[in-house]
């Protein structure tokens, strides 16, 4: 089995560590056999969704979104064909706020792919922090770290999970990113998929799936990734 990774605009999105979510799916992908492959996209270069498994689009300043919304907004609707057919894309941050319909900074609206139902809105204070999340998709928790000015309202979307610790899309609801077909838009940076390697593989088994037919990855050794998850959910989760 063979996967191609495409990440998109490393250059300008890669806060927090996000090229670290590449290095954890190569990785996990070398130690089970799977051919991987990644493809770094910049500004100017064309991108053949047709032979892209899973799409990385890290998070970013507001200076850097502007920059790449302008060209994201040409390669529209190849983009949104590759998610209605069941693409997988990860979306951090800046990315997860790019592929909905609007980020307005004090008097100025962004306008962003309008793939997903969500808004974001500037707030006062920026919300930071280690978070912890539980959602539907697992039985261990998700954790990461948060620094986001935004606040997003995901309208009718599945979140990805119910806040225990942290704050999430905004500061009101606990809800954190959000699910659409085989996208996950979140705002948990760190990078994610090192201290989440069950949202990793999932991210794989779907991307794997779409190519060859119900593919169920061989478990790995996980121990250290977990201990980290947990030490992060016991620090930040009271009992």
């Amino acid at each position: 089995m063979k996967i191609r990774i495409g990440h998109l605009y490393p250059d300008l999105l890669n806060l927090y560590s996000d090229r670290g979510n590449i290095r954890c799916l190569m990785q996990r992908c070398k130690w089970r056999g799977i051919e991987a492959e990644t493809v770094e996209y910049k500004l100017e270069d064309d991108i053949d969704f047709e032979n892209i498994d899973i799409i990385l689009l890290g998070g970013g300043s507001d200076r850097e979104q502007k920059l790449v919304v302008d060209r994201l907004k040409e390669i529209k609707d190849d983009f949104q064909a590759y998610v209605e057919h069941q693409g997988v894309v990860i979306a951090v941050c800046g990315g997860y706020q790019l592929l909905g319909k609007s980020y307005k900074m004090g008097k100025e609206i962004i306008e962003g792919l309008n793939i997903v139902d969500i808004k974001t809105e500037s707030g006062e204070g920026r919300l930071i922090g280690n978070i912890v999340i539980q959602s539907d998709l697992f039985d261990i928790p998700l954790v990461g770290f948060e620094n986001h000015g935004g606040r997003t309202i995901i309208g009718d979307l599945k979140p990805l999970g119910k806040v225990i610790s942290g704050f999430g899309n905004n500061d009101t609801d606990k809800q954190e990113g959000i699910i659409y077909k085989n996208v996950i838009g979140t705002y948990l940076h760190g990078p994610l998929f090192p201290k989440n390697p069950h949202l990793c593989d999932y991210l794989l088994e779907k991307a794997l799936s779409n190519k060859y037919g119900n593919v169920k990855l061989a478990p790995l050794d996980d121990t250290l990734e977990l201990r980290a998850n947990k030490f992060i959910v016991d620090t930040y989760v009271k009992n």
